[in-house]
C-alpha cells in the first residue's frame, strides 16, 4: 500500500495488484457500513487504486490506512443484476480456441459465473466485471476496432464488460446485450446500472451462438427495479486500455 495526498482534500491509496485494490476497497466499505470509518465523502476504487474524496484529517487517515489489517479475498458484495445475452460475437471462434472448447461451451462457461463490478470507467455505465479465472483470461486484440456498437459483450485480460454505447474498443467480443440503453439512462436515479461492488450474471438466450432466440429484459437490482433471482452456484470451480 501506497498513500499520496491527492489535491486539498483527498487520498489516493495505490496498490501492486487489483486483488489487493479490491480488498481494501471491500474493508473501506464494510468500514463505513459499520459506522467506524473516519468521514469520507466518496470512495472510488480503480484498476490498482482507491481514491478517498472528501476526507476530514487527511494526515491522521494516512497514519491508519498503514496500520490496517486488510485481509486479502474480501469482497464487496452488492445487489445482483441479470443481464441477458446474445452469445453472437465476431471474436467467439478466436476465444474458443484461446480457450480450447467449443463455442457453445465459451458461452456455458461464461455464463456460469458470478461476476463483480471492480470499478467503472471508459465510458458512462462501462463497468469492469471481475470474476473470470485466471485460465480464461485472454488478450486484448493486436488491431483495436474503430467501432464496438452498443451491447457489445466482452472480455480483456481478467475482465469482462458490456458496452453501453459505440466507441472503438479493443476487446475480444463474444456476444450481444440486446438492449444496452439500461446500462446507462440519466433520466433514472441513480444514471448507472451498474455501480462498484454490484454483482452481475449473464442469462444467455440459448447457448447455441448463431440463431439464438431474444434474450429476456435486463433484471435490475433492488431499487431500480425488481431484484433478480439469487445467482446458482458456478459450475466450476489485470493496466487496462480500450
Amino acid at each position: 500500500m501506497r498513500v499520496r495526498p491527492a489535491g486539498q482534500n483527498a487520498l489516493l491509496v495505490e496498490f501492486a495488484d487489483a486483488e489487493h485494490a479490491g480488498a481494501f476497497h471491500a474493508e473501506l466499505l464494510r468500514r463505513r457500513g459499520a459506522g467506524v470509518l473516519p468521514p469520507v465523502r466518496e470512495i472510488v476504487p480503480g484498476a490498482r487504486t482507491v481514491l478517498l474524496d472528501g476526507v476530514t484529517g487527511r494526515d491522521a487517515l494516512a497514519r491508519q490506512l498503514d496500520q490496517w489489517d486488510v485481509p486479502l479475498g474480501a469482497v464487496a458484495d452488492g445487489d445482483v443484476v441479470t443481464l441477458p445475452v446474445v452469445y453472437d460475437g465476431p471474436d467467439l471462434a478466436e476465444v474458443a480456441g484461446l480457450w480450447g472448447v467449443s463455442e457453445e461451451d465459451v458461452a456455458a462457461r461464461h455464463a456460469s459465473y458470478t461476476y463483480r463490478v471492480a470499478f467503472c470507467g471508459f465510458a458512462p455505465g462501462f463497468g469492469y466485471l471481475a470474476g473470470l479465472p485466471e485460465e480464461l483470461h485472454v488478450p486484448r486484440r493486436a488491431t483495436p476496432r474503430t467501432r464496438v456498437p452498443a451491447g457489445a459483450v466482452a472480455l480483456a485480460g481478467g475482465y469482462s464488460a458490456v458496452y453501453p454505447r459505440a466507441t472503438p474498443g479493443g476487446w475480444q467480443l463474444i456476444g450481444t446485450m440486446p438492449d444496452p440503453g439500461v446500462l446507462w439512462d440519466v433520466a433514472r436515479e441513480s444514471a448507472a446500472l451498474l455501480s462498484p461492488g454490484t454483482r452481475v450474471r449473464f442469462a444467455p438466450a440459448g447457448l447455441t451462438p448463431r440463431g439464438a432466440a431474444p434474450a429476456p429484459a435486463a433484471q435490475p437490482p433492488q431499487g431500480l427495479g425488481t431484484p433478480a433471482a439469487p445467482a446458482p452456484a458456478p459450475r466450476e470451480s489485470q493496466e487496462l486500455k480500450r
